[in-house]
């Protein structure tokens, strides 16, 4: 224990944006009796993440809209001795403990440390640990605040803290740590940091909060501030006002751990500005999955036993699936064995843990998931505080995890339980929360096998805001046998052209992997026209995942045409470039054959804002799976405008820097010569389709 006078009282900046809450104390006062000992502990900052509730959704029930936020609270220990912190400690906010706000609806979930159990935490001096919950109504929502009690176990003494829930005028959106393709530990990151105020930020360093052990997760150390070795983006770091900026950072290899991110800035009057986030390091890669192509059922070869299947995986650019250890597959792992030729990425519950947390398989790891939809959780939700337990174990591992979010109009109160978030909701002939027959979209004309399909991008914008900065991912709508016509159409998967769309929907929103739901063999052999689609969307993604990775959503913009939906304009934008993508919004509903039907190429102007620090791109042009094209463009006052002929799906590639058509061109050229050397196109050539037809017939037989 540590003695204070019981008049000192700990004060520490957090950011100057705050100055509208200036009157709370940022800080612990001791409130004590006559023989008090305390430790003191200062609040570092605060990151805060409101909610948000989509408008353009629809449902059966009318949607709460009395929001809540997310909120990250980071305390250091900044006396001279160790403070001991158990799980029985009793701690207060607004007079109540976090179990009876979660039992009065207030709170969604909570990481304090009555949620811990366990050994007690034990904090040196000068280490930080981070309290989380997630409030769900506006009086836990922006522009309130908490006033905080700790009552010290053996002790008289009890510190009050009052924290400021302020709406955030500057945050960090993107965070992704990046590195070798062949470990998995990253080496570097990017981040990206959000500028709303009305003067510019300048970046001025950057450090992280890191624990010595992967087991010690919620003990972090400061390490070494970096400010010469930032690789700022604009590179003079001055983010002008209502902008975006940020830095690429070489970090050197990074535990795969938990660990605290702090940016600073000074705004123009020379004041600090400290930005925060508290979230899991992993290297990001772009993964692309087929789902569950494990079919155990019936007879014959299984799937993942079979040279033509996983060559058909392989040529659509898939590198993962819901699988784990399955014998006869990944146990195969010799110079000429199948998962050595065709690796999946494993997507599963992962157990034991110490088994997958290895050296040797963690490179096999895409993320943990086995919670299924916990928002119907079967008919029965599973709250998100259970959630959160589920997935506490995995804590001290180096294992990700990731839930299946379901309803946009609830899964505000799941935000920020996983690593890395993602959720399905497809738009035809699907089950889904939304009422299809609500969306008044088509002229009065209301249907119920489909819905628009750009509330695609409506959610994933949803969830990325509701989880930034950390890296959010999407279940796509591909072919999947099981489905039956609804509401009379009489084809049970997307056509081609809604399965573009509902991906690059997803896509043009950011997510950093993509799955396909569902990759079976009998779903691949009943809607074989899908195949060349998605292997199309693959060659795309494996072309553009630079940017993917390196970006963030900067812009989204609906433009209209006499009153009507025309299109959906978004920018993906990072130290390389920015990715611009024209999504066609003038579809129409086919009455009689129940599809989604686009227009030839027409036409089109297209004005895309860019963030400051491309003001001025080197190399405009437009790329798809069958090469780059030239591009009538100009810029000016940071927007491109570009005049072209389009329908369905347009993306254009803003660059930095000259060279990037180059090198895109060069990476599109390995991967058609990678996608050849399979040498099977069930897509293309029926003699291979009836290879795939005849190992279904087999396991029915």
């Amino acid at each position: 224990m540590i003695s204070l006078p019981t008049s000192r009282i700990v004060l520490r900046s957090v950011s100057r944006l705050w100055r509208p809450l200036a009157s709370l104390l940022l800080g612990f006062q001791i409130v004590s009796g006559p023989n008090a000992q305390a430790a003191v502990l200062s609040l570092e900052g605060v990151h805060v993440v409101p909610h948000l509730q989509s408008t353009e959704m629809q449902y059966r029930k009318k949607p709460d809209f009395s929001l809540g936020a997310r909120v990250e609270v980071f305390l250091r220990n900044d006396f001279a001795d160790t403070l001991t912190l158990p799980a029985s400690t009793d701690i207060r906010l607004r007079g109540r403990t976090p179990e009876e706000l979660l039992a009065s609806d207030d709170w969604a979930w909570h990481e304090l440390p009555s949620a811990w159990g366990g050994e007690p935490l034990k904090l040196p001096p000068g280490a930080m640990t981070v309290w989380s919950w997630n409030g769900k109504r506006a009086p836990w929502g922006t522009n309130t605040a908490i006033d905080l009690l700790i009552h010290w176990p053996g002790s008289a003494s009890t510190e009050r803290l009052e924290v400021p829930i302020a709406s955030p005028t500057a945050w960090l959106s993107a965070v992704t740590f990046l590195g070798s393709a062949t470990h998995p530990t990253p080496d570097s990151l990017v981040f990206h940091v959000v500028n709303n105020t009305p003067g510019p930020l300048t970046l001025k360093a950057f450090r992280l909060w890191l624990p010595e052990s992967s087991t010690s997760w919620r003990v972090l150390r400061p390490q070494a501030w970096l400010e010469q070795g930032l690789k700022a983006f604009p590179a003079n770091g001055v983010i002008p006002p209502h902008n975006r900026g940020g830095a690429r950072v070489e970090t050197g290899p990074l535990p795969l751990t938990y660990g605290g991110i702090e940016v600073r800035l000074v705004d123009a009057a020379g004041r600090t500005v400290t930005v925060w986030s508290h979230q899991r390091i992993k290297r990001e890669v772009f993964d692309i999955s087929g789902g569950w192509v494990h079919d155990t059922s019936g007879g014959g070869r299984k799937p993942l036993e079979s040279v033509p299947f996983l060559k058909t995986l392989k040529r659509i650019h898939v590198n993962t699936a819901h699988i784990q250890e399955t014998p006869g597959y990944t146990d195969q792992t010799g110079p000429d064995g199948l998962y050595t030729r065709y690796p999946l990425k494993y997507f599963s519950k992962l157990e034991p843990t110490s088994h997958y947390d290895s050296d040797a398989v963690l490179p096999r790891v895409h993320a943990v998931e086995f919670l299924g939809e916990p928002q119907y959780g079967g008919g029965k939700p599973v709250s998100p505080q259970d959630c959160w337990k589920a997935l506490s174990p995995y804590a001290p591992t180096r294992l990700p995890t990731s839930v299946t979010h379901s309803e946009e109009r609830l899964w505000r109160f799941y935000a920020g339980i996983s690593d890395y978030p993602h959720y399905d909701a497809y738009r035809v002939t699907a089950p889904s929360p939304d009422a299809w027959g609500q969306y008044d979209r088509w002229d009065g004309q209301k249907i119920r096998w489909g819905a628009p399909l750009e509330t695609i991008g409506e959610m994933c914008r949803s969830l990325r805001e509701l989880n930034r900065p950390r890296p959010t991912a999407y279940w796509s709508q591909g072919p999947h046998h099981d489905w039956n016509g609804y509401g009379g159409r009489k084809r049970g998967s997307p056509t081609p052209d809604e399965l573009r769309l509902q991906a690059y929907h997803a896509l043009s929103s950011r997510i950093t992997s993509l799955y396909w739901f569902n990759l079976s063999l009998r779903s691949l052999v009943t809607f074989p026209d899908l195949i060349q689609p998605m292997m199309r969307i693959g060659r795309e993604i494996r072309m553009l995942e630079d940017h993917y990775l390196e970006g963030d959503a900067v812009g989204h913009e609906r433009i209209l045409r006499e009153g009507k939906p025309d299109w959906d304009l978004d920018v993906v934008a990072g130290p390389r470039g920015a990715v611009l993508f024209a999504l066609d919004l003038a579809y129409e509903a086919d009455r009689e054959e129940r599809v989604f039907r686009f227009g030839a190429p027409r036409a089109v102007v297209f004005r895309f804002p860019l963030p400051s620090y491309l003001k001025s791109p080197a190399e405009v042009f437009r790329v798809d799976a069958d090469g780059i094209t030239a591009v009538e463009h100009s810029v000016r006052d940071g927007v491109v405008t570009l005049r072209d002929q389009a329908s369905r799906v347009a993306i254009y590639v803003a660059s930095a820097t000259f060279g990037e058509k180059a090198r895109l061109e060069a990476r599109r050229t390995a991967l058609v010569a990678g996608e050849r050397s399979i040498d099977f196109d069930p897509a293309q050539r029926p003699e291979d389709l009836a290879v795939l037809s005849e190992m279904l017939r087999a396991k029915k037989n």
